[in-house]
C-alpha cells in the first residue's frame, strides 16, 4: 500500500507567539523530528502551508523530504489543510499529522495504516475525544470535506457520518503507545519546555 503523509504546518502559532516548526528538541527541529518518523512509512510527504506563509516565509517551509503545497481554502483551519493535502496527494490513503507532534509512534502509525483498507477514516479515540490530526483519510473524504468548507463548517468530524470510519479505541492504541505521547503537541512555551525534557529523556534511553 502506498501512503502519502500530509503534514499540516499552516497554523497561526498564536499561543507560542512565533513559528514553531523550527524550534529545537534534543538538537533536532520539530519539523525534522516529524519528517524523520514519517519517511520510513511514506511514499511521499506533503507539507501544507498557509497562503500567508507562502508569501512571507515560503523558503523556511521547505524540507528535503517533502513537497510543499499551499492551502486551497485559506483561513479554513485544519479541515482546509486536510482537503488541500488530499487534493495534491498521489495516494488513495493518506496519513495526516500536525507539524508540532514530536513524539509520533511509527508502530502505531503502521498499525493504523494496516487497518485502512475498506475504511475512509482510521482515527484514534480516547473516550469521546478523537485525534483528527493523527489519522488516516482516504481520498473519498475530499468531496465531503469540500462541501463543508463551502458551508464554512470547519468541524473535522462533520463528514464522518457520510464515510466509513474505523476508530482506534484506547485499549488498542495503548498496545503501541501506553503514555499517549503520539498526541502531544507544542502550543505554548510550557509545552516546549516539557517537550525538550521529554526529548532529552528519549535520547538518553536510546
Amino acid at each position: 500500500m502506498t501512503i502519502t503523509s500530509i503534514v499540516l504546518a499552516g497554523g497561526h502559532s498564536s499561543r507560542l507567539g512565533r513559528e514553531k516548526h523550527q524550534e529545537k528538541l534534543a538538537g533536532k527541529s520539530l519539523i525534522d523530528r516529524v519528517m524523520s518518523r514519517l519517511s520510513s512509512i511514506s511514499s511521499e510527504i506533503l507539507l501544507v502551508i498557509s497562503q500567508k506563509q507562502a508569501r512571507t516565509s515560503a523558503q523556511s517551509y521547505t524540507h528535503p523530504e517533502a513537497r510543499t503545497v499551499v492551502d486551497l481554502y485559506p483561513g479554513k483551519g485544519s479541515l482546509g489543510g486536510i482537503y488541500t493535502g488530499l487534493t495534491y496527494s498521489n495516494s488513495f490513503y493518506n496519513l495526516v499529522v500536525a507539524c508540532d507532534m514530536p513524539f509520533l509512534n511509527t508502530a502505531l502509525l503502521r498499525h493504523m495504516i494496516s487497518l485502512s483498507t475498506g475504511f475512509d477514516v482510521v482515527i484514534p479515540r480516547l473516550d469521546d475525544n478523537i485525534e483528527p490530526l493523527h489519522a488516516v483519510y482516504s481520498r473519498n473524504c475530499a468531496s465531503f470535506i469540500e462541501e463543508q468548507l463551502k458551508r464554512d463548517d470547519l468541524r473535522i468530524r462533520g463528514f464522518f457520518d457520510s464515510v466509513k470510519v474505523r476508530y482506534i479505541e484506547k485499549e488498542e492504541l495503548e498496545r503501541f503507545d501506553p503514555e499517549h505521547l503520539s498526541f502531544f503537541n507544542v502550543n505554548t512555551e510550557a509545552d516546549l519546555v516539557k517537550a525538550r525534557t521529554m526529548a532529552k529523556t528519549e535520547a538518553a534511553g536510546k
